[in-house]
């Protein structure tokens, strides 16, 4: 990270230390971090009370690990502590301090219903090949992994590519004010969460707080496919650029193609020019995703031609995120079940009816989270919209899951392994997609022999 003092960290956050006479001497320059198991020499440990766990329980810990300093919200002995009131306000007040002492940095903020991580990793993937890029790891996107992310900017960071997620109205101007951004990028509206905001509309509102905190001189970058994103533009104090598949979009994809592992390739047009790009994701929704990250890079001076060689050579980075592994024996499993609603439900959909295989298409479909009072119904609507593109197998698993309707229904993962592994043939092609807390991932990973079931034979990741 930027060093800064303990005394510089007591201005900010407001807080009062405890065990230690010189706060100046005290410099912070290791990692920051509200897991005592990463501290090393330097570190500064947050020390949250969450629901299960007390934080400041394991400061002594970290202290032995190298941390130098705590912050907290009471003393801890023979510990040196900031304390303060609120340990997650202090938290964003520190990570905004460390960004102040970096004034030549670029600041992305990206949000959306969906695609946000994905597109992170595209972004972080591109401008990493003009200057050191710091983006999040894998979905740190709220009050807490946003002053994370922030936190681990070094002298050297030339790009911070910030996600951020909102559970309600507020939390994405609150999450501004921790990253002021000076590129916005919304990537659609959808109806993640609708359960928390009671409406799209209310989401696009929470939405739009992010393009209102780019200043005059910034960037927002609009999907103007998604008519209440376009809608944003009207009463924003910055530029505006539209990206999309839209003959008004300024940055627009034209002449898309799909390969037999359903990755896109299109021409990109943009006011610099026109450029031939092979994404090496598979769905047809990521051109979506990289045209935001197309235009983002184009503001920030990368040419048109290295922007399209960089996001044609940009894979997979986040884990459970139409991850495709072919198995020995031919079956191809795509894993997908980091998250989902009913968007990226269908996205995941077409992006199975688009690989080519010689076998059948399996769509192993896990509970769709905070759907709200709509939620059977969004469930049902899924079902059919399978049923419709012709996939073969229609799986529904877990107790939330038997309102898809259609196909088989299994009680939990283990009942769906053993399912699988006995009708299985090579050829065939199995997606899972769920919402986090459904296990599906664990159950991919299973089928494809990675991650934990990962026993050293030779497999075949999608080239």
């Amino acid at each position: 990270m930027i060093p800064i003092s303990l005394a510089d960290l007591i201005e900010v956050t407001g807080g009062e230390v405890h065990g230690c006479d010189d706060p100046a001497a005290v410099i912070i320059d290791g990692v920051v971090t509200t897991d005592s198991r990463e501290c090393g020499p330097g570190s500064l440990y947050v020390a949250r009370v969450g629901e299960f766990a007390d934080g400041h329980d394991y400061a002594p810990a970290a202290v032995a690990a190298g941390a130098v300093a705590v912050l907290g919200s009471r003393p801890i002995g023979g510990v040196p502590t900031i304390a303060v009131d609120d340990v997650q306000t202090a938290f964003g007040r520190l990570a905004r301090g460390v960004l102040d002492r970096a004034p030549g940095l670029r600041v992305v903020g990206i949000t959306g219903s969906s695609g946000k991580t994905t597109t992170k990793d595209l972004l972080a993937s591109v401008l990493s090949t003009a200057g050191e890029t710091v983006a999040p790891i894998n979905s740190l996107n709220g009050e807490i992994g946003v002053p994370l992310t922030v936190c681990r900017i070094t002298p050297a960071t030339r790009y911070l590519v910030v996600e951020m997620g909102a559970r309600g109205i507020g939390h994405l101007e609150y999450l501004t004010h921790i990253a002021p951004p000076q590129v916005a990028i919304v990537l659609n509206v959808g109806t993640a969460h609708v359960g928390e905001f009671g409406s799209r509309a209310n989401i696009a509102l929470a939405k739009s707080e992010l393009p209102k905190a780019v200043p005059p001189e910034g960037l927002s970058i609009l999907n103007a496919d998604d008519p209440l994103v376009a809608a944003m533009a009207g009463g924003l104090q910055s530029r505006v650029q539209f990206v999309g598949r839209s003959p008004e979009a300024e940055v627009r994809a034209e002449d898309v193609a799909v390969d037999t592992w359903g990755r896109a390739a299109y021409d990109l047009v943009a006011p610099q020019g026109r450029t031939r790009v092979s994404l090496q994701l598979s769905g047809v929704h990521h051109v979506a995703n990289s045209l935001a990250v197309a235009a983002a890079a184009l503001e920030l001076g990368m040419p048109l031609d290295r922007v399209a060689a960089a996001l044609s050579a940009a894979t997979p980075m986040s884990r459970w995120r139409m991850e495709i592994t072919e198995r020995p024996d031919g079956v191809v499993v795509v894993n997908d079940a980091y998250n989902a609603n009913p968007d990226s439900m269908r996205a995941a959909l077409d992006a199975l009816a688009a690989i080519a295989t010689s076998g059948a298409r399996w769509a192993i479909l896990g509970q769709m989270l905070e759907l709200g009072p709509d939620g059977d119904r969004e469930h049902a609507a899924i079902g059919s919209y399978a049923a419709g593109l012709g996939v073969d197998h229609v799986v529904a698993v877990g107790d939330g899951a038997r309102a898809y309707g259609a196909g088989e229904w299994l009680p939990n993962v283990d009942a769906a392994h053993e399912f699988l592994e006995a009708r299985l043939q090579p050829g065939d092609v199995v997606l899972l997609k769920s919402s986090r807390d459904s296990g599906l991932r664990w159950l991919g990973d299973r089928l494809a022999g990675t991650g934990e079931w990962a026993d050293g034979n030779e497999r075949t990741v999608a080239p």
